[in-house]
């Protein structure tokens, strides 16, 4: 080797020893100096406006409890923080489902005998629920002041990217008020005509209340894709030549004994047969119900509570039924 060359190759070297020193020396002061955008971007401080998820039906038995649950968690292997609030007044059952007792619910917090922390409960699934929500009847009979403080405590369960309310079946005004508020309004129904008529009729209600924002379809134990389409298809159909409105189809859960079987076990199906078609179902779903945009006006767990009680000046018609 010649001299030129053995310079140029010293060169080299010191130049990539130079770099290697330069390097941790750069780090360090990126580390005590500017965040990098990518971190910064997970690490902000900025408040998490929450996505509130209305899980409902026209009728009863269609398995909208179940499907609340694992969809639920489905979230929440996502990577999203996710809080499961159990709005059934009449057959309040997320916690049975999941096999926990609850020893406290809302209803104590309306009284003021609880803080709203006392009644979240961190279950083992991956996601934080609000079990029997019998207590929320009971707002009707508060003064304005006890409203607006109720509100104000719910309003620290932000932080939290999704709620979603398991509601309870039927177009009574109990059920409609939960669902109005939401950012999203995902119906459920099955293959069975009955079931059918009241998913449009759940439909229907939510158009005669103004609801402009996200409404979604799932189609509950079907023996097969292309029956899931069939119902899916004539739902959607219908209510784009009758109400005017755009639905959404986001997916279809097969029937699986499993399902009724993990229900037995109370224990979610997503959980005890990961692998099973059913939960295949929920995964898909979750990703297309999150792949969607959130409305625009979304205005968070406080926001739907205020909605809920008709507090503020932001309340829409109809609003406030409780």
């Amino acid at each position: 080797m010649d001299q030129a060359a053995n310079l140029r190759r010293l060169a080299t070297e010191r130049d990539r020893s130079s770099a290697s020193l330069l390097e941790p020396e750069q780090e360090s002061s990126r580390i005590e100096g500017e965040v990098p955008a990518e971190v910064a971007e997970e690490t902000s401080n900025e408040p998490v406006t929450t996505r509130v998820i209305a899980v409902t039906s026209g009728k009863g038995g269609v398995g909208k409890s179940t499907l609340s649950v694992n969809l639920a968690i489905s979230i929440a292997k996502l990577g999203k923080k996710v809080l499961l609030f159990d709005g059934d007044l009449g057959l309040a059952n997320i916690n049975v489902l999941m096999g926990i007792i609850p020893e406290h619910n809302i209803y104590e917090v309306i009284k003021g005998k609880k803080k709203v922390q006392d009644i979240v409960i961190s279950t083992s699934y991956g996601i934080d629920i609000i079990a029997g929500a019998n207590g929320i009847s009971q707002l009707a009979n508060l003064s304005d002041t006890q409203r607006e403080t109720f509100v104000e405590q719910l309003g620290e369960l932000s932080g939290y990217d999704v709620m979603m309310i398991d509601t309870g079946a039927g177009v009574g005004a109990n059920v409609i008020g939960l669902v109005m508020p939401a950012d999203d309004i995902l119906v459920v129904t099955t293959p069975e005509p009955t079931a059918i008529t009241d998913a449009y009729g759940m439909i229907k209600s939510i158009v005669a209340n103004g609801k402009e924002k996200s409404i979604k379809l799932i189609v509950n134990r079907v023996p097969s894709a292309i029956e899931a389409k069939r119902v899916a298809d004539r739902l959607i159909s219908i209510s784009s030549q009758f109400l005017k409105t755009k639905v959404e189809s986001v997916g279809f859960v097969f029937e699986e004994n499993l399902v009724q079987k993990s229900i037995r076990s109370q224990r979610p199906h997503v959980v005890l047969y990961p692998g099973s078609k059913s939960s295949a179902c929920m995964s898909h779903i979750a990703a297309r119900v999150m792949n969607t945009a959130p409305a625009e006006d979304s205005i968070g767990i406080f926001g739907f509570f205020q909605k809920l009680l008709g507090i503020g000046q932001d309340s829409e018609p109809g609003m406030g039924v409780l």
